[in-house]
């Protein structure tokens, strides 16, 4: 009898049942406000510098304002140009909305500094699936003296007509400046207008080139 009794005064003692998650018994989750671009870093302010070279800083003086002013009033960076050092700098400040922003910029500057047009560089502040790309003539090929500057000569053909048909084709901005050649644009446009510039280099005539770039634009528009 004994032994009845402490068996049922044990099972008495067992353990209670968890409440359940239906009944509200869970606090709420906490709601936390996004942080700041100088609060990721600790309150640290990020820079950026971009090297200016000889043959850009007057084009730089002209397009000043029109580079200053997305950057500053857009994406809330500060910019300034340092004279003796000959370079851009950029930096965050307290209300900088997103801390990539400040990358950016930079790869905005470093573009225009690469030849490009304010108008096709400021793409980069915007979209954020845009790449620039550059590689050199002797990569392709190693050529010298005239044999270089026939190369050279077929990438832009007669007044430029090469150069803008496989732009146009490719959605793609090209700056050839002497032997380097810097592209601007999404991965897979980037991809095609290198392959059109590099048969071209190898001595493939413009109008094979020409046909190739029309059944490869047809193909990507049909993806999109």
């Amino acid at each position: 009898m004994q032994s009845n009794e402490v068996s049922t005064s044990m099972d008495v003692e067992g353990v209670p049942p968890e409440p359940s998650s239906k009944s509200g018994s869970l606090p709420p989750k906490p709601l936390f406000e996004p942080l700041m671009a100088h609060e990721m870093s600790d309150g640290r302010v990020q820079f950026r510098k971009v090297n200016v070279p000889p043959h850009r800083y007057s084009p730089l003086k002209k397009a000043w304002m029109e580079i200053y002013t997305p950057i500053y009033d857009q994406m809330k960076i500060d910019v300034r140009m340092n004279l003796k050092a000959r370079r851009v700098e950029l930096k965050t400040r307290s209300d900088t909305p997103d801390v990539s922003n400040l990358q950016k910029c930079a790869d905005f500057v470093h573009a225009f500094m690469l030849g490009f047009d304010v108008i096709d560089a400021i793409a980069l502040l915007r979209l954020d699936e845009l790449y620039v790309e550059s590689f050199e003539v002797k990569d392709v090929k190693t050529l010298r003296g005239e044999h270089l500057s026939r190369a050279i000569g077929r990438l832009s053909g007669k007044g430029g007509k090469t150069k803008f048909t496989i732009e146009n084709a490719t959605k793609t901005r090209i700056v050839i400046a002497d032997t380097k050649i810097h592209m601007l644009g999404s991965y897979r446009n980037i991809r095609v207008a290198r392959d059109s510039l590099c048969s071209l280099i190898l001595g493939s005539p413009a109008g094979k080139v020409y046909s190739k770039l029309r059944s490869v634009s047809a193909r990507l528009a049909e993806d999109f």
